[in-house]
């Protein structure tokens, strides 16, 4: 099974895609998408370099499942929303090429590929590389990218087991009736 990993970035967005056979793991290929070209002001440039990259990328290695980093809140809300739409840019190409898409944050994908949730970027790197078995670190990006594919090859059967075992049902208390929202029970104050 190939899984495509993404780390996405409004500047650089990486990618990495593994092999999963049982436990064992194999690198395929790893790289960024590089919006350098696009003006920085053209914003609708930079997200079509992305969506047309990502796109490329799934055509090209025709993975079977695919996984993208959630984007965290930074400080910046500016800097928060543009991520976002990088993001949804990348995912809107998985899903426009049939894939099924897991979402993992980042500190969940630390935690797969390192064993603790605040490691840094080059023992990230390092971890992907003896991992992967790659005879030199990958780029941050892309190691960020082979991180997220690699949490998904180990998360994504036991929450794929977990999902068909336990239905998810929906909740009365969180749905609409009649344009008003309802509770399940109704809470009544003692006088």
């Amino acid at each position: 099974m190939l899984i495509l990993g993404i780390d996405p970035g409004l500047q650089r967005t990486g990618f990495g895609v593994i092999a999963v056979d049982g436990p064992r793991l194999a690198y395929v290929a790893s790289g960024v998408i590089d919006t350098a070209e696009a003006p920085r002001g053209d914003l609708p440039q930079r997200l079509k370099i992305i969506f047309e990259g990502v796109t490329e990328v799934v055509a090209r290695y025709q993975p079977e499942a695919a996984a993208a980093e959630i984007v965290f809140v930074n400080t910046n809300p500016q800097s928060t929303l543009l991520l976002g739409q990088a993001r949804g840019a990348a995912l809107a190409a998985l899903v426009a090429g049939g894939l099924p898409v897991a979402e993992y944050t980042a500190v969940q994908m630390k935690k797969a590929v390192t064993g603790h949730g605040l490691a840094s970027k080059p023992q990230i790197q390092e971890m992907v590389r003896r991992l992967l078995a790659l005879p030199g670190v990958p780029g941050k990006d892309a190691a960020d990218a082979l991180g997220i594919a690699i949490a998904h090859a180990h998360a994504g059967s036991t929450l794929a087991a977990l999902a068909q075992a336990t239905p998810l049902a929906r909740r009365a208390h969180a749905q609409y009736r009649r344009g008003r929202a309802y509770r399940a029970a109704t809470i009544r104050r003692a006088r």
